[in-house]
């Protein structure tokens, strides 16, 4: 049975990024323009007059912050786009039949979701590099944070999936909700410019604890303690996990 389920979640994982390495203009070639396009804009023109932040050239202090995002997106938009797409052609009964039990069902398209993100993240990383010299405080830390960023994207891209009747309602949380925790997680920003209020509204943004966390492998420096970013981070991951494999267990969305 170990070994069924196994095989189970290469072929599930396999297949997702068979996906988007398939159609890699549309997945994994537009982050890299569009993240190339911030370099550009952010750190190249208003970064020399902003000067430095948190102790280090404005360029240097965004690009965890923008390697961060491309991951974000790209998991969350993996997962969504893919277990939507299989309930819309009447694809996932299939998958439910079968002897799979459901958590390896979403374990594995979590698993497609953080192979695109780390993929996207990586390329995004190389291209950092023509614009400033990268530099690792902590690889444990950048590794371990970024992985765990992808799976909590991914999980909240599945119960995106599983919720929406329609292709428009995989777009409206990216956009109305997404983008702008995104903007205010602190990507472009340290949040101690902010007055005193506003620094406490800025810790319910989860994304501000992955970016710091992320920040703090690679340059050594964040806004908030470092436990208790991965402390937000794994809770918030139990969370998500465990509603989503509940969703599946009670067919919500799909057994309609």
């Amino acid at each position: 049975m170990l070994n069924a389920n196994w095989v189970a979640f290469q072929t599930i994982v396999i297949k997702e990024v068979r996906r988007f390495t398939r159609i890699w203009p549309q997945t994994i070639l537009p982050p890299a323009i569009t993240m190339t396009l911030y370099f550009v804009i952010f750190g190249n023109l208003i970064g020399p007059r902003i000067g430095e932040m948190g102790g280090y050239a404005y360029m240097d202090f965004i690009v965890p912050g923008l390697i961060m995002m491309s991951v974000i997106t790209n998991a969350y938009s993996n997962v969504v786009s893919s277990f939507f797409g299989m309930k819309f052609q009447h694809c996932i009964e299939e998958l439910l039949v079968a002897p799979v039990p459901n958590y390896i069902i979403l374990l594995g398209y979590v698993g497609g979701g953080v192979a695109r993100g780390l993929a996207v993240g990586f390329i995004v990383t190389l291209v950092s590099l023509g614009f400033t010299d990268l530099q690792i405080h902590h690889l444990g830390v950048v590794i371990s944070v970024v992985v765990l960023t992808a799976v909590l994207f991914s999980l909240g891209g599945f119960i995106n999936a599983v919720y929406a009747n329609k292709f428009d309602d995989i777009s409206i949380v990216p956009t109305f909700v997404l983008t702008p925790l995104t903007y205010l997680g602190g990507v472009f920003y340290s949040i101690t410019l902010l007055p005193g209020f506003w620094q406490d509204v800025s810790l319910i943004n989860p994304i501000l604890y992955m970016v710091n966390a992320f920040r703090y492998g690679l340059l050594g420096v964040s806004d908030i303690n470092i436990g208790v970013a991965y402390g937000m981070i794994l809770l918030f991951i139990a969370i998500l996990f465990f509603y989503s494999l509940s969703l599946l267990n009670r067919g919500v969305g799909i057994r309609n």
